[in-house]
């Protein structure tokens, strides 16, 4: 067997369980597409941060008196579960201003073009993602083109710059790059309140290193691949962090929703979730150094 397909193989195998948040190792709700477009009630995160995406595709929804933001748009098929879910919520969809990206695969990106056109938002993103959302997922930078499928080609994307804060009447969010799980990946943070208590909410991007059969991190052409992927667990580690939320929920996201209750501390704060989160890219890394030296010295 090709040694470069066993290590496409072995990552493949891995995808689902290297996606976390909070506890490291921690096995994800997400593990099977089903849950992908899955519906799930939508509800309060905290203050006016919302979740409006699938069971196991996050979306999320940031309002204000002057507009809306959305995070992610999940599946193409799933725009209109979206919609339904903000207007569950009691919110417009034509309120939604502005829409922003963790990562360009059709799970995260697909439904972005049709929400666009549904609500008339700007949809905004850095250099690398905006060239990946124009083509549609089809960018051939993309570690893992090839691997997902091709979406509805978004327009008129607006570049976001490197530590940029992007504003809808009084929401602020401040675009950090989280390259490695894709090089345009993207995280965002921002502040919510809620009876007088603000706290730091970051949305990060993935930390899989999953990719096609002949991406190397470590191609020695290509040293930005480990640099970007190292600036990233950096990030994750400094960033001031009440409330962590990722793509893929984990396993225990739902169970700790169950949980929140109107007066009580909210189980979703946890100010050490993105450093563990760091954590966890840092042993992501070593298995991908490890997998990658293991099939060069194959060769």
């Amino acid at each position: 067997m090709d040694p470069t397909m066993t290590l496409s193989a072995l990552l493949l195998a891995c995808s689902a369980a290297c996606v976390h948040a909070g506890a490291p190792s921690t096995p994800v709700d997400s593990s099977s597409p089903v849950t992908w477009t899955q519906k799930q009630k939508p509800f309060r995160i905290y203050g006016n941060t919302y979740y409006v995406g699938s069971r196991g595709l996050s979306a999320i929804l940031i309002t204000s008196p002057q507009g809306y933001v959305l995070i992610d748009g999940t599946l193409p098929e799933n725009a209109a579960m979206i919609e339904s879910n903000v207007r569950a919520l009691g919110f417009r969809v034509q309120d939604i201003k502005l829409i922003l990206n963790t990562h360009t695969h059709h799970d995260h990106a697909g439904a972005i073009a049709a929400i666009a056109h549904d609500s008339g938002a700007q949809v905004a993103a850095n250099a690398i993602s905006a060239k990946a959302l124009e083509h549609g997922g089809d960018d051939p930078d993309d570690p893992q083109r090839g691997m997902g499928k091709t979406y509805p080609k978004v327009e008129h994307v607006r570049i976001v710059t490197e530590g940029e804060t992007l504003h809808v009447g009084p929401l602020a969010l401040q675009m950090h790059a989280m390259p490695g799980h894709m090089p345009g990946g993207t995280g965002w943070t921002w502040r919510s309140c809620e009876h007088g208590r603000c706290l730091s909410i970051v949305y990060a991007d993935s930390i899989t290193l999953l990719s096609n059969h002949d991406y190397r991190y470590t191609d020695p052409a290509h040293p930005e691949r480990i640099a970007g992927y190292r600036h990233t667990l950096a990030i994750l580690s400094t960033l001031p962090c009440d409330i962590l939320l990722i793509p893929h929920p984990p396993q225990d996201f739902f169970q700790r929703v169950a949980h929140i209750t109107p007066g009580k501390s909210n189980p979703l704060v946890d100010p050490q979730a993105c450093k563990a989160y760091a954590q966890e890219g840092q042993s992501n890394l070593q298995e991908r150094l490890r997998l990658e030296a293991k099939t060069q010295a194959a060769h």
